[in-house]
């Protein structure tokens, strides 16, 4: 007869302590195959528990395969493979710990303490209440958020494309996937990408099989020649506002690469990240407004117009790829939650959306405004030159500084400073991009900004 301690197990019930030990003695072979097991009743009277505690226990070893049953003559143990005993566990390192810094001018970052967060909740608990967002959306995202987009794009960027035409992603990295995928079916595929450029880009296709080109920037961005030379028949750029350099690509090389995807059979993703902000000039009209031949995918989130929490993106397929889109990848469901979907639809819809960024251009360009003049007014200003387009959230300020980069970095950290360079963009080192800082602006508190030149002094003086 089965003797075990059931009292104290660590508030387990009665049933599962049961169970436990008696796999514990199936496995290690204490109970052979075939064996029976005494009977619910008398085994629940030797160990004073009751016969409805053995007889779950028992039921659970028999689903599970442990124990099986026959009629009127009790349960048995199953012919059960003897594993080795576990080896102890192996410690796992907890998850590091993400800096905290004191200033951080290297991460992308918005003021989403301006986000109309009231009006969110609001149709929030709308949606909540009319339950409808527990009903399954199609693959290419929620219809309803679909029109919201298209006519957003018609109404800002002059882009008049189908709802039909727009898959919703959760970020522009899921989207990088779902491209990779789409253009690099062969395994061998060629991306060219800017050089500098952002690293996630690489990463991403990299990852997926994609061989990726960087293509080096003239003072238009990237070059036709240099793009043919590459060999590659797909081109991933930001030609309305690099990232981080922050050149804008004029209309005549716009229509160049135009020419380069049509001779070439390729296809050009314009990546649209930043180009809400512009401060300066009218807006620049897209590539994929201009493209007559169905070469250009559009893809843009909401990362910098609201927040890079809200892990929402998307792009517009030209007819050719949407077909090849839904023959090849409609098994993928929408990644986006759609709560979210029905949330940000109906904000986009009752103008929340256009308010907000209203509101934030005039917010980033007092501060941008308000950054620039402290850097002109700084201890250091004899030593800086300061590049930007009149767009975007951040600008390049090049250094003129005995220091390198390294040293830099290292410095800054040790004051809880954490900055960005242009050489960390970089696929293939270059001296040019050397003492060259990306400074994300839009993170800066303005009633800080006497105590950020105070620090970025310490961190120039030599």
């Amino acid at each position: 007869m089965f003797t075990y301690r059931l009292e104290a197990q660590n508030g387990l019930p009665l049933y599962e302590a049961l169970y436990r030990h008696i796999r514990q003695d199936i496995l290690s072979g204490a109970l052979t195959a075939g064996e029976r097991l005494p009977s619910k009743r008398s085994l629940a009277e030797h160990l004073q528990i009751s016969v409805m505690t053995v007889e779950t226990a028992y039921h659970q070893l028999e689903a599970e395969g442990y124990l099986y049953a026959l009629p009127k003559r009790g349960f048995f143990v199953s012919a059960v493979d003897h594993l080795p005993t576990p080896a102890a566990p192996t410690a796992i390192p907890p998850e590091p710990e993400a800096p905290k810094w004191h200033l951080d001018l290297g991460r992308n970052q918005v003021d989403s303490s301006r986000f109309p967060a009231a009006a969110w909740a609001r149709l929030t608990r709308q949606v909540l209440s009319e339950g409808n967002f527990l009903a399954p959306v199609p693959q290419q995202g929620l219809y309803a958020l679909r029109q919201a987009i298209a006519r957003d794009l018609w109404d800002f960027k002059g882009m008049a494309v189908a709802p039909e035409q727009i898959v919703v992603g959760a970020g522009a990295e899921y989207l990088y996937l779902l491209l990779a995928q789409l253009l690099g079916a062969n395994g061998r595929t060629v991306f060219a990408v800017e050089e500098p450029g952002y690293p996630k880009i690489r990463q991403v296709y990299g990852k997926c099989g994609i061989v990726c080109r960087p293509v080096p920037l003239d003072c238009q961005g990237m070059a036709p020649k240099a793009l043919a030379a590459s060999g590659a028949m797909a081109v991933h750029i930001s030609p309305a506002h690099h990232y981080p350099t922050g050149l804008v690509t004029p209309i005549g090389r716009r229509h160049a690469l135009l020419r380069w995807a049509e001779a070439s059979d390729g296809f050009i993703i314009e990546d649209d990240y930043d180009s809400e902000f512009r401060f300066t000039g009218r807006p620049i009209p897209t590539l994929q407004s201009i493209d007559s031949g169905g070469r250009v995918i559009y893809l843009n989130t909401f990362s910098q117009t609201i927040s890079p929490s809200m892990r929402v993106g998307f792009m517009v397929l030209p007819p050719t790829l949407l077909e090849r889109y839904r023959m090849e990848l409609n098994f993928y469901a929408c990644a986006v939650p759609v709560l979210d979907q029905y949330v940000l639809a109906r904000f986009l819809d009752r103008g929340y959306y256009e308010q907000h960024l209203s509101r934030m251009r005039k917010e980033y360009r007092a501060r941008r405004a308000a950054v620039m003049d402290a850097f002109t007014r700084s201890t250091f200003a004899s030593r800086i030159e300061i590049s930007e387009q009149g767009a975007g959230l951040h600008f390049l300020l090049r250094l003129e500084t005995s220091q390198s980069d390294a040293e830099l970095r290292e410095r800054a950290a040790q004051l809880g400073v954490r900055l960005g360079f242009l050489s960390d963009y970089a696929a293939v080192p270059n001296p040019a991009y050397a003492h060259t800082l990306v400074v994300n602006y839009a993170g800066l508190d303005p009633a800080r900004l006497h105590e950020t030149m105070a620090l970025l002094s310490q961190i120039f003086s030599l």
